[in-house]
């Protein structure tokens, strides 16, 4: 499957983005997904995931109440929507999904395919 993240950009702290994630040449309903983040000089981390039918998510305790993961399976689409925004939220931020047998993971490792990553940029 082939992953392209978008909606990244500049915005001040206390605002919000939405990053989409579009997902084709697979069947997305049988990947689970995740969000993950990479700041500068520091490694990728968790941020948050998805089950395979949408009904389950969780998500990283530093972003916990302020971001939310959604899909549509009809539009082989995951989102992260993120409120509130830091500037420690700063970060190139990549969706990936995972054909593992668990029903979703925080370990980067548990992912099969990566998107190219969106730069979101929290600041004054």
């Amino acid at each position: 499957v082939q992953l392209q993240a978008s909606g990244g950009g500049s915005v001040q702290p206390g605002g919000s983005l939405r990053l989409s994630c579009a997902a084709s040449g697979g069947t997305f309903r049988n990947y689970y997904m995740g969000w993950f983040r990479q700041a500068p000089g520091k490694e990728r981390e968790f941020v948050a995931t998805v089950t395979r039918g949408g009904s389950g998510t969780s998500y990283a305790d530093s972003v916990k109440g302020r971001f939310t993961i959604s899909r549509d399976n009809a539009k082989n689409m995951v989102y992260l929507q993120m409120n509130g925004l830091k500037p420690e939220d700063t970060a190139i931020y990549y969706c990936a999904a995972s054909t593992g047998i668990l029903s979703t993971s925080q370990s980067p490792t548990a992912y099969n395919y990566w998107g190219q990553g969106t730069l979101v940029t929290v600041s004054s």
